[in-house]
């Protein structure tokens, strides 16, 4: 399975049966499937996306977004239970216009969910950690 390093974008292959084993990055030694949101920008979210063979839910957000500020918390824990089934990133629409702009985001927050770099769920709005888990399994 390929792997995106969310920090220096290499792609990393990696056996379905050693993804439970905590993989890093071949080339800087970072988690590939955190249990934390991992940050994207416009020039990190296409091969992100992309290249990663695992689900990817993108939080679509922006600072000055009280329900997205409140909602970050619920996000982060929802990352801590998913993981390593499905990695959950964040992309600020403020400061990433062009990654965003694609996915015609009406309103924020908006959550995508991503498999093989298609979009095949999509949903807007804050919710909380287990929604965010249902919405993601």
């Amino acid at each position: 399975m390929n792997l995106v390093c969310s920090k220096c974008l290499a792609v990393n292959r990696v056996p379905p049966a050693r993804l439970n084993d905590g993989p890093v990055c071949g080339k800087c030694k970072q988690a590939l499937l955190p249990a934390v949101p991992v940050e994207l920008s416009d020039d990190s979210f296409a091969k992100f996306i992309g290249r990663t063979e695992a689900p990817v839910l993108v939080d679509f957000w922006a600072p000055w977004c009280g329900p997205c500020r409140m909602m970050a918390p619920a996000f982060a824990e929802g990352a801590a239970k998913l993981s390593p089934r499905v990695i959950l990133a964040k992309l600020d629409t403020e400061a990433s216009p062009a990654a965003a702009a694609p996915f015609n985001i009406t309103g924020i927050p908006t959550m995508i969910l991503f498999q093989g770099g298609k979009e095949i769920a999509r949903q807007s709005g804050a919710l909380s950690a287990d929604q965010i888990v249902q919405f993601a399994s």
